[in-house]
């Protein structure tokens, strides 16, 4: 198909484009916007599962207005999520795998047409419009054509009983040896369902309307759109925090007029919590920038915190009376809000996180007055990074005792519960109300009279 404009020529101008070129380059100029949204969405794509950037990474598009960038996140989200059973759908009607770019496109129509359930003239159009357009894709606008429509006859039938996205094996792994098969394919159908949008409210009866209270009490929003907009934010009243990740902090019990060490702190969900329940909070990062949103909600919730941009290794303040220690770890418990995750990490990470991991929490200890409570806490699944990691440090540890936890008096559920007296949360775990991310957490306390 001929590009608008083609045959026109100018000064200076010698050669004729090669198809492509120009759009390759730019968002597709066309009528249909919606074009805009569907390439910056490939464009994602390809950033994630080809060199390998995790998507919260990347640059914003400034040639997208605000509702374009949301759809083109969403829609790479979608593919990410259910990139196998896409490719199983797509294999059913090609003879070989088609060249990545085509790939591509043929994984988000298909995604369009039985995930999302777009209307079916449209994404076929638009898919077909867009293989034109690349030079890397061109020559595969028919396939492109030819696949889409037999999957758009096929309809609902295709995806009916399909498998989730298998988890790595790096992940999956460690899973099913802990828990079992099982367990390790209801996580997995978890991570394809998705996470909704917690609230940690600045005092206990922050309410927003069609939001749900957790028995945490954590507040779940029913739908999705722009959450600055809800209620109560621009005054200050919440902050957006998954309800696992709310429940560290409440470890320590009343902190009001404590000195708190919040150690790697941001985004800083947890500091704006220890603050807001009256501590004197010291909030330590080594990222300058991953602070910045942190100095934000102070100023936005009118909390006040000290923040201390260092290598919490090299921290030497105190003797804190508590300490909150969440750890840089794999992040393998929130796949469910980060599917592109499984395809920019890999099991290389583990050991030198959990060697990170041991040094930080006995360099925590010594910052730690005597009798006072340290939480240690990772948003991973794996335990080596949870479980593993406090038992060891028990067994370095002559002085070092665990605060035995109940889940229900945090509002949670028995099965919370972990052997060795902390919390293992599952996404799998808490169905009837939505799940929440994989998460340990374990409470430890120095003896009193350790000098």
């Amino acid at each position: 198909m001929a590009t608008e404009g083609r045959g026109k020529t100018r000064k200076g101008a010698g050669k004729r484009p090669k198809p492509g070129r120009r759009l390759a380059k730019h968002a597709p100029q066309s009528p249909d916007r919606s074009l805009v949204a569907r390439q910056a969405a490939l464009s994602i794509l390809d950033q994630v599962l080809r060199r390998k950037r995790m998507l919260a990474h990347l640059p914003q598009d400034p040639g997208l207005t605000p509702p374009e960038a949301a759809r083109a996140t969403r829609l790479s989200l979608m593919v990410l999520r259910h990139l196998e059973p896409l490719d199983a759908v797509i294999a059913r009607f090609v003879e070989r795998k088609p060249q990545p770019a085509v790939n591509a496109l043929l994984r988000l129509g298909t995604a369009e047409l039985l995930i999302a359930g777009e209307e079916p003239h449209g994404v076929v159009n638009a898919m077909v419009a867009l293989a034109r357009t690349g030079r890397r894709t061109e020559r595969g606008a028919g396939l492109v054509n030819a696949v889409l429509r037999r999957v758009s006859e096929g309809g609902d039938a295709l995806w009916q009983g399909h498998t989730p996205q298998r988890l790595p094996g790096w992940i999956g792994g460690p899973i099913k040896k802990r828990w079992g098969t099982e367990v390790l394919r209801a996580i997995e159908a978890a991570h394809e369902r998705g996470a909704a949008i917690d609230i940690t409210g600045k005092a206990p009866d922050v309410d927003i309307p069609n939001a749900k209270r957790l028995p945490t009490g954590s507040l779940r929003l029913n739908a999705t759109g722009q959450v600055s907009a809800l209620p109560g934010f621009s005054a200050g009243a919440w902050w957006v925090q998954d309800a696992a990740a709310a429940l560290p902090a409440r470890l320590l019990g009343d902190v009001a007029g404590q000195t708190v060490l919040d150690m790697c702190a941001a985004p800083g969900g947890k500091t704006l919590q220890l603050a807001a329940a009256g501590a004197q909070v010291t909030a330590l990062d080594l990222s300058d920038t991953r602070l910045d949103r942190l100095r934000q909600n102070l100023v936005r919730t009118g909390l006040s915190a000290e923040i201390v941009v260092s290598d919490a290794l090299d921290h030497h303040g105190g003797p804190y009376e508590a300490i909150l220690l969440d750890a840089p770890c794999t992040a393998s418990g929130t796949l469910r809000r980060h599917p592109d995750l499984p395809f920019v990490k890999s099991w290389t990470e583990v050991e030198p996180l959990t060697r990170l991991q041991m040094r930080l929490l006995d360099h925590a200890l010594r910052l730690l007055a005597p009798g006072g409570k340290l939480v240690y806490c990772t948003c991973s699944l794996l335990p080596v990074e949870g479980e593993h990691q406090v038992g060891a440090a028990l067994k370095r540890h002559d002085d070092l005792s665990i605060v035995p936890l109940d889940p229900q008096t945090l509002g949670g559920a028995p099965d919370w519960a972990s052997p060795e007296g902390g919390l293992r949360l599952r996404p799998d775990l808490w169905p009837e109300h939505g799940g929440l991310d994989g998460f340990y957490m374990a409470c430890l306390t120095r003896d009193a009279s350790t000098a």
